[in-house]
């Protein structure tokens, strides 16, 4: 029974902890979310389909598949993206921990601060500072303490390996970065309200070689403190910064389904269904 003189801690009280406590390593191999019969249909059409897979803590899930499969659809489950859409229904269970995510009493702008999402292209606030963009979540949210701000503004830029190019122009607008440095502002933002888990969408797919490169790298530290999910389409990829990879392809009712699901070692080089080898082997898609 909850004390009458009792309140739900904000988001604000939770950074306060954290910021008076090292973070510590994820515990790896902890369960943090758990699918179970995810589907997701559009205007009664399913777009995806029997859905069933755990996601580990400290390491990088991968979803892949060709064009088409619900990789997205999939993605933007995880953290009610679909709420926006009048015509969406997401079916099954999808568990964070404890918390289930489409109870209710769950309330969808306090879940995406634990499941924060990047998308497929940079998307910062043009007109705001760089600062003001990367603790706009943690306003959005009630946090209104500077120390506060400033404090979780330089750990978030510092994880997304931003601090040092920016420290010193923090009041210059987004816009004056590269679109690789716009990408890390854009994750520097996630990472400011200490999601559980990050959701990445193509995060590279509109940047050169060499900003790839150092967002692969990125994800690849990130790992040891938020649990990643990454849609992409590019094997390279998903072989370089995965733990695991999670298979989606179109059936014949042209709903996308998960074919397999596993180690991302075990799925490029012994796959339990010859549709994997297919794919991975570049047969098609």
């Amino acid at each position: 029974m909850t004390d009458a003189g009792a309140r739900t801690p904000s988001v604000e009280d939770a950074l306060t902890v954290q910021t008076e406590e090292a973070m510590s390593p994820l515990p790896t191999g902890d369960v943090v979310m758990t699918l179970t019969d995810v589907a997701v249909a559009f205007a009664g059409r399913t777009a995806v389909r029997d859905v069933n897979m755990d996601v580990r803590a400290a390491e990088v899930t991968a979803l892949i598949g060709p064009s088409g499969s619900g990789k997205t659809t999939l993605l933007r489950a995880l953290n009610r993206m679909h709420d926006t859409v009048r015509t969406a229904k997401v079916t099954g269970s999808v568990r964070l921990g404890d918390l289930d995510v489409y109870a209710p009493s769950t309330d969808p702008t306090l879940l995406r601060s634990r499941v924060g999402m990047v998308f497929q292209r940079p998307n910062p606030f043009p007109t705001m500072s760089i600062y003001e963009n990367a603790v706009s979540g943690l306003k959005f949210n009630g946090v209104r303490k500077k120390a506060l701000l400033d404090e979780a503004a330089e750990s978030a830029l510092i994880a997304a390996a931003l601090w040092e190019s920016v420290k010193d122009r923090m009041k210059a607008s987004a816009s004056t970065l590269s679109g690789g440095e716009q990408q890390r502002l854009c994750i520097a933002r996630a990472l400011a309200v200490e999601p559980e888990v990050l959701l990445m969408d193509e995060p590279t797919s509109a940047l050169d070689p060499i900003a790839t490169k150092r967002i692969e790298e990125l994800v690849v530290e990130l790992k040891e403190r938020v649990t990643i999910i990454i849609v992409t389409h590019n094997m390279q990829q998903a072989m370089r910064v995965s733990d695991r990879c999670a298979f989606l392809l179109m059936g014949d009712d042209k709903a996308g389904e998960l074919i397999e699901y596993g180690p991302t070692a075990t799925l490029f080089s012994e796959p339990t269904d010859p549709r994997t080898l297919d794919y991975v082997n570049g047969r098609f898609g």
